[in-house]
């Protein structure tokens, strides 16, 4: 038998759905299982909750001053560089001519549609890698036409046929980029790509040194992804694998990380409109980031560890959201004011248990109450009925917790206590104690039990389960009523 859980994701809950599966065939299928399904949750149903989680995080490993970091939220117009400059005037008015001759995948905005559209170029150059200069050496202009107006009209290409070569579509694909609106990585997130490019490791003294610090620029990469709109993120991470795979076979197309990020900086992080002098000292920057963000494609589309769990414990548990740092603090050795999360899981099940416990008892409760109601008007009805009465909180159905025990009297003048002096001869005393006190457990027990035997077969059911009660540690002045009453009724 083999069960297979697994979780989709809708516009407002998550579906979990169990299924039971008798063929054999399907066995050895792997489960898929998704660490990010609930930030994908979190990002598609409280898009404002996950921004204010990752812009937290985004600003505790870089620093955005408030105007940059209004224009990495949207709130402002990004300032970019060469904005108000003269200079190549007649290039950025070319470049804005040539993107007013908008078509359905080529110079518009970037949609699902022109990605599919796209995706059939990116396939294509994954089986054909070997060319030597790829996506440096031009193509032919007419072929070139011809796949655009076939990408344009939304008809099938069959790239395999062999009337194109590699470069050919490798040159399209650089076209498609360079007619976006704006680059990949879009405008707003800019500076903070600047800021990235900064972030080096710090020596013994605390001072700064040269030393790129990869793992904190994994880190700020991975959080600037999450907040990208959906349609870039994932033709970011389509190209960014083409690239890294092309990278993997420098030896035969001459095509090294950093040579590939000269020819798509321009495309994914340049801002538009712009030339190599308005970016001046930046140029470098930008470009040994194209060239880190190829060699690291294949860690930088996932979410960090703390967003995972933020965004699980978004739904799962009751914690409000916390960054790494409070993540760390929670699990690190030293701390002992907080517990780590698996004690916490821990005590939850143990409140679950607990929990559960009560919630049978007070079913049990509701059936006692119901089976006396049930029973035909006379005094012994009445009887117990002021038995229920003595103790509504504890014995009477709907009560959530028990209340405290009510003082007791020195001697039983109950039903039960009636019952005890008639078939034992003796009478009971119940001495008064305080809450604290834990009455002997093997004493009460065999008084009950004691009494069930004399009053016959009816009470053989009770009799056990009064003996299992022995081996409890305690017995509460609150439960005395209910086996009592237990009795009560098996006699009667």
């Amino acid at each position: 038998l083999t069960v297979f859980f697994s979780l989709s994701l809708s516009s407002s809950d998550a579906i979990c759905n169990f299924v039971i599966c008798n063929d054999s065939s399907l066995r050895s299928q792997p489960i898929i299982f998704n660490p990010d399904f609930f930030v994908e949750k979190l990002r598609h149903e409280k898009p404002e909750v996950f921004t204010e989680l990752v812009v937290s995080n985004i600003t505790r490993l870089i620093d955005l001053p408030g105007a940059e970091l209004a224009q990495l939220m949207g709130e402002e117009d990004p300032k970019l560089p060469g904005a108000n400059s003269t200079a190549s005037g007649f290039f950025r008015s070319l470049m804005s001519l040539k993107r007013k001759e908008k078509g359905v995948v080529f110079g518009s905005p970037l949609t699902e549609e022109g990605i599919a559209q796209v995706s059939q170029l990116i396939e294509y150059l994954h089986k054909n890698l070997r060319a030597e200069g790829l996506f440096r050496v031009p193509g032919n202009s007419i072929r070139q036409q011809i796949l655009k107006d076939a990408l344009n009209s939304g008809t099938d290409i069959d790239l395999d046929s062999g009337d194109f070569h590699s470069n050919d579509v490798a040159t399209l694909l650089k076209m498609f980029l360079g007619e976006l609106p704006e680059p990949l990585l879009t405008h707003k997130h800019f500076h903070a790509h600047l800021k990235i490019a900064d972030l080096t490791l710090f020596d013994e003294k605390g001072n700064k040194t040269s030393t790129p610090d990869k793992e904190r620029r994994i880190e700020a990469l991975q959080l600037l992804f999450l907040i990208l709109p959906a349609p870039n993120r994932s033709l970011l991470k389509l190209l960014l694998d083409l690239l890294y795979q092309t990278a993997k076979k420098q030896d035969k197309n001459k095509m090294s990380a950093h040579n590939l990020a000269l020819m798509f900086a321009p495309h994914i992080l340049w801002p538009r409109n712009v030339t190599a002098n308005d970016l001046q000292e930046n140029i470098t920057k930008l470009n040994n980031g194209v060239t880190f963000m190829i060699k690291h494609s294949q860690k930088l589309f996932k979410a960090p560890v703390y967003i995972r769990e933020c965004a699980r414990l978004h739904y799962l548990g009751s914690r409000a959201h916390t960054s790494k740092d409070d993540l760390d603090l929670l699990t690190s050795p030293g701390s002992k004011e907080m517990q780590p999360l698996k004690s916490q899981k821990r005590s939850r099940l143990d409140t679950c248990r607990q929990e559960e416990t009560q919630q049978r008892t007070e079913e049990a409760l509701k059936e006692l109450f119901r089976h006396v109601h049930n029973m035909p008007d006379s005094a012994k009805k009445k009887k117990l009925i002021r038995q229920f009465n003595k103790h509504p909180t504890a014995l009477t159905p709907g009560s959530d917790v028990p209340a405290s025990p009510a003082p007791r009297r020195t001697r039983s003048r109950s039903f039960s206590g009636l019952i005890k002096r008639k078939v034992l001869g003796t009478p009971v005393v119940l001495e008064r104690k305080s809450r604290d006190t834990t009455p002997e457990p093997e004493r009460v027990s065999k008084e009950n039990v004691q009494l069930l035997q004399k009053c016959g077969s009816p009470a053989h059911v009770s009799q056990v389960k009064l003996k299992s009660l022995e081996g409890r540690k305690e017995v509460r002045h609150t439960h005395m009523p209910l086996l009592l009453l237990a009795g009560n009724l098996a006699c009667w």
